[in-house]
């Protein structure tokens, strides 16, 4: 059998995503560490975790013992680390567990792949670590601004954008000093099937099937690049076959809206799919609430270099993607029932004045 690799936060929207494509194309058997925190779910991976390429274990990355008893036994060839606290708004109320799990988790898994790869000698070669992050490190970007290269300076701008710069420059400063194999790819704004529903695009499709309110932060003009996860998983594959070690890859999606234009975009087609709704059309729903502190306004990703190098563009259009993520969360109601319990309720009630 090949060797497996280690996926960090396997359970979460992305790397649950990721693990299914990869298991799809009939890769190396998949082991994932994950600390089931609110945003990670095991249902996530129910079409796949009694295959016999697939494995769970439930724990932290800050426990280095148990890091480092997993690499010792099972001998991954690649580490893909997607354990994060990702959604700005917590960070904002709750710096701690970004602090915690992005800069002292990223630390540790760190220090016991330098000890593991260390030990393996001359096979440490073919190690792998990618780290997964996130286009919200270069900080914000004005209207007529330049997409965000990998040669942009870090800006971060919320306590979770400045927990990932750090861990980003932990990853470098451990290629540099230590020769550890790292890739580190940052990524745009994701969508698509199994994203938590505090995030923009799942809450509003939600929300909008109860017929209750839609809010939109500001004036709705602050912009993104989207990305639909499939899309992104296909590159992370990409990157660890092929990129080069010690580099970043920047993923976007090609796909700059207002969050406005997203909003409207969702409610055209759920009025299509969806005509007897409580409100229709679901554009009524749309409110306008209080901004966030410190709101990035723009982000745009170029995404050259890992065209140019590794031939990957993204497959889904903006318009594309959205009709399968919405149809995702149509037949899945089970699933966002279970997601949305009482303490998440009360989250998006207070967090957005409702």
């Amino acid at each position: 059998m090949p060797q497996p690799i280690l996926v960090t936060g396997g359970a979460g929207f992305i790397g649950a995503n990721f693990i299914r494509q990869w298991l799809a194309a009939e890769e190396a058997p998949v082991i994932n560490l994950d600390k089931l925190t609110y945003a990670g779910n095991l249902r996530n991976l129910e079409d796949v975790s009694a295959g016999p390429g697939y494995s769970f274990v439930q724990g932290d990355i800050n426990d280095r013992g148990l890091v480092a008893k997993l690499l010792a036994e099972r001998r991954p060839r690649a580490i893909v680390h997607f354990a994060a606290e990702s959604h700005v708004d917590r960070s904002i109320h709750g710096p701690d567990d970004f602090i915690r799990t992005n800069v002292n988790g990223t630390f540790a898994l760190l220090e016991e792949a330098r000890a593991y790869c260390a030990g393996l000698g001359p096979a440490g070669g073919e190690f792998r670590l990618v780290h997964v992050s996130t286009d919200e490190v270069y900080g914000s970007l004005g209207p007529e601004d330049a997409p965000f290269f990998e040669s942009t300076p870090y800006a971060p701008n919320s306590p979770y954008s400045a927990s990932k710069a750090a861990s980003d420059h932990l990853v470098r400063a451990y290629h540099h000093t230590y020769g550890l194999p790292v890739l580190t790819t940052n990524c745009s704004n994701n969508y698509g099937p199994h994203q938590f529903p505090e995030k923009l695009i799942p809450l509003m499709i939600l929300n909008a099937l109860q017929g209750k309110p839609l809010p939109v932060y500001g004036d709705g003009q602050h912009v993104r690049d989207w990305l639909y996860v499939a899309d992104h998983c296909a590159a992370i594959q990409i990157v660890l076959a092929r990129g080069r070690v010690g580099e970043t890859y920047n993923i976007g999606g090609g796909n700059q809206r207002r969050n406005f234009e997203i909003v409207e975009t969702i409610c055209a087609i759920l009025d299509e799919l969806r005509p007897g709704d409580p409100v229709v059309p679901h554009r009524q729903l749309i409110k306008f609430v209080a901004d966030r502190p410190g709101h990035d306004r723009r982000y745009a990703m170029n995404s050259g270099k890992i065209e140019g190098e590794l031939g990957w563009r993204p497959k889904e259009t903006l318009e594309s993607g959205l009709r399968k993520t919405i149809a995702w969360y149509l037949a899945h109601e089970r699933w966002t029932q279970e997601v949305t319990s009482g303490s998440y309720r009360q989250w998006i009630s207070v967090q957005y004045s409702l």
